[in-house]
């Protein structure tokens, strides 16, 4: 199911989110790696599309996100 929500936040909370959002994709990106080393090709595409998930919602974030 995707149903759109609609949120208000600070651009510090977007700052909090991007910043977790990332930890939490290098855990997957580390876990596809090992999972690669190990052959087991299901983990790694599970992996590896929870990392591109998170990629795709932290670009969306970063519009919000000051240098």
């Amino acid at each position: 199911m995707t149903d759109t929500i609609k949120l208000s936040l600070t651009q510090d909370e977007v700052e909090i989110l991007v910043d977790a959002l990332e930890a939490d994709m290098e855990g997957y990106v580390e876990a596809a790696k090992e999972a690669r080393g190990n052959g087991n090709r299901d983990d790694v595409k599970t992996f590896t599309d929870a990392a591109t998930r998170i990629q795709i919602l932290m670009s969306k974030l970063q519009d919000y996100v000051e240098e």
